[in-house]
């Protein structure tokens, strides 16, 4: 069990290359009704577009923990103040990735950008998919929109 053994690209049965050699996992966070929305930087796989912080997952990782660590890593948020409500699972059979959508705090919100990260976002939720997606969010996003909705119609 090493840190960061989760670094690699897997050729995928999907014809698509993906960075997570078990997988990857993002954090989606919704907050008085709108959703965190990260702008990716021009280098990174698919950059310039907008996704969720994430990343690969450590062999010795759960996704939320995963999704957790990243998000940290990248915009800098307590990850202690956050509160996973559900997963969304985006399986490919031989490669995953986990959207963990949770709330914070509104203490959890002093972020701190890293390299990879241009901006960061807060959009409401029926302006997401008309925004310069990532393309693996944009093809989840449909369903994650669902699930979004449940948490902002009852708790966020």
């Amino acid at each position: 069990m090493a840190s960061r053994d989760g670094d690699g690209w897997v050729e995928c049965r999907c014809g698509s290359k993906h960075w997570g050699v078990h997988g990857a996992a993002g954090l989606l966070l919704v907050h008085a009704g709108k959703v965190l929305l990260q702008h990716r930087a021009p280098w990174v796989h698919n950059g310039d577009t907008w996704g969720i912080p994430g990343g690969a997952r450590d062999s010795h990782e759960s996704s939320l923990e995963a999704a957790l660590r990243e998000a940290n890593e990248e915009i800098g948020i307590k990850v202690e103040l956050v509160q996973a409500h559900s997963e969304h699972r985006d399986d490919h059979g031989d490669w995953r990735y986990d959207t963990i959508i949770a709330t914070a705090s509104a203490e959890a919100f002093l972020f701190e950008k890293n390299h990879e990260t241009i901006d960061l976002r807060w959009f409401e939720v029926n302006e997401v998919s008309s925004a310069n997606l990532h393309p693996s969010f944009a093809r989840s996003w449909p369903a994650v929109e669902i699930m979004v909705r449940r948490i902002v119609g009852g708790v966020a």
